[in-house]
């Protein structure tokens, strides 16, 4: 644990604290794909150091030396002054990038140290006094001559900054390699869902479990598949979280929350307000179900997820979604992860409706084709495949919520 003196606090002005160093606003700068020099724009920022990933935009090296006034240095503080305003991240080593003109990089003074003010720029209640004074609806900015002017509570002590600033970084440290983490198995899933499915028209994947080596089987979606559980239209201000005997699967939870396959005894799903199970006959869903989002903003409509651990709970289907049966028996969770692979979903593309929001029928799913192994221990080999798969990315998903959690709260216990 790292013992801190204890020492009062002050207030100062940000211009105190920080001098800005590079500022390229008003100035779009020509572009090179080739280009050695990545361009970081506000999506790269927020997350400790830029994120490179996120780099859509190069520029090439005679650019980089002539065109910009000044260049960004380790341990700057880069802060987004346009759209997603107060987002900061603390350049790396790296040597050679610059920054989009809705970006300005800020330079700690002698006295002060640069971790501790990215660190503290953290801060929520920091965050709302710069949220204070943003302008602008559609496309919120700062403008840096009224930053430098808001008051900021501030160690006086470099050596307490530094000790702050060096906690916070190994912090950031582990966070960001559980993040890597994550990232890196949801990549392997990815990869995985197009290896172990056929491509579209073929009978045989790319990558198979040893032992199995027939043909797949092709089949129509409608003679496999029925619609033939009805749903229901509670909006979401029907439900709750606390108490209920009928749990209502709801298609905004579809699309964001749950995966491809939702056990009921362990997800979050809400409750009908005052459901009564004799409003409801015919409705109830049953292990193995498919349940369809048939709506959304985006190309995520027909999104599906299978439904296993139902048990004796009462469990329905609300609005916006549709559920479909198998007639014939799968490997549990089989389904749920090939109705979304790209192999199957690109099948959907030309069948979506729509501009502002796109929408699917049950029509036409029903012409989709689906493709699955005859023998029902592959399709157990799979299905288990994603689920441990799944179950892995869990794990590193709740100690990043952990931890981003622990973060929070150090924040607010070493800052004033």
């Amino acid at each position: 644990m790292i013992y801190i003196e204890l020492q009062a606090w002050e207030q100062r002005k940000l211009g105190d604290i920080v001098f800005k160093a590079v500022d390229n606003r008003g100035k779009t700068p020509p572009l090179d794909v080739n280009g050695p020099h990545p361009l970081l724009e506000v999506v790269s920022l927020g997350q400790g150091y830029p994120d490179y990933s996120k780099v859509t935009k190069y520029v090439n090296t005679e650019t980089y030396n002539s065109w910009f006034r000044n260049h960004i240095k380790e341990n700057d503080a880069l802060f987004s002054t346009v759209g997603n305003t107060g987002l900061v991240s603390i350049m790396d080593d790296f040597m050679g990038a610059t920054i989009a003109q809705n970006i300005v990089a800020f330079r700690a003074h002698e006295q002060y140290s640069s971790r501790f003010f990215y660190t503290m720029m953290q801060l929520s209640s920091n965050q709302k006094k710069i949220k204070k004074i943003e302008m602008g609806a559609v496309q919120p900015s700062i403008k840096v001559s009224q930053l430098i002017h808001v008051y900021f509570n501030v160690s006086t002590e470099i050596e307490e900054q530094i000790k702050i600033g060096h906690f916070f970084k190994l912090l950031d440290n582990i966070i960001a390699l559980h993040q890597r983490k994550l990232d890196a198995l949801k990549q392997m899933k990815k990869g995985f869902l197009q290896q172990l499915f056929p491509e579209s028209g073929e009978k045989l994947p790319r990558a198979r479990f040893t032992g199995f080596q027939e043909e797949w089987e092709q089949r129509e979606f409608g003679d496999i598949l029925i619609f033939s559980v009805p749903n229901n239209n509670f909006p979401r201000a029907s439900l709750n979280y606390e108490e209920g005997i009928i749990k209502n699967i709801h298609y905004g939870d579809v699309l964001m929350k749950f995966d491809s396959v939702v056990d009921v005894s362990t997800s979050n799903i809400p409750f009908v307000t005052n459901g009564q199970l004799e409003s409801f006959t015919n409705q109830f869903l049953q292990n193995g179900d498919i349940v369809i989002a048939d709506t959304a903003e985006d190309k995520i409509t027909g999104k599906a997820i299978e439904v296993c651990g139902i048990n004796n709970t009462s469990v329905v289907s609300g609005l916006h979604t549709m559920v479909a049966r198998p007639n014939i028996s799968f490997a549990s969770c089989y389904l749920g992860y090939y109705l979304n692979s790209y192999s199957y979903r690109k099948q959907l593309l030309p069948l979506m409706q729509g501009i502002k929001v796109l929408s699917i029928s049950k029509s036409n799913i029903s012409k989709t084709t689906l493709c699955f192994p005859k023998n029902v221990i592959e399709q157990e080999r799979i299905g288990d495949f994603f689920k441990q798969l799944d179950k892995t990315m869990l794990l590193h998903q709740n100690r990043l919520t952990k931890l981003t959690t622990l973060k929070k709260a150090y924040l607010k216990i070493m800052f004033i």
